[in-house]
């Protein structure tokens, strides 16, 4: 899996989750359990990864969403 959104905002996460779903592409949020060791404070980013293979279809999700600024780079 590839990363390909990492941020503190959980309303981003909730959209970008919502987008995936309806385009179908599977998605898993990485790094939600630390919020308990953490106290829900949200100083810790959460972590969307999508398939290697649909990661450039995510991408041009996120951007024709208008939220290309909150994407990742991508992985060399």
């Amino acid at each position: 899996m590839r990363e390909i959104v990492r941020t503190t905002d959980p309303v981003l996460i909730s959209f970008i989750e919502s987008l995936l779903k309806g385009a179908g592409i599977i998605y898993m949020v990485a790094d939600q359990n630390i919020s308990i060791l953490e106290g829900s404070i949200g100083v810790f980013p959460r972590r969307i990864l999508v398939e290697n293979d649909r990661e450039s279809a995510a991408r041009a999700l996120l951007t024709d969403a208008d939220i290309g600024d909150s994407l990742f780079p991508p992985a060399r």
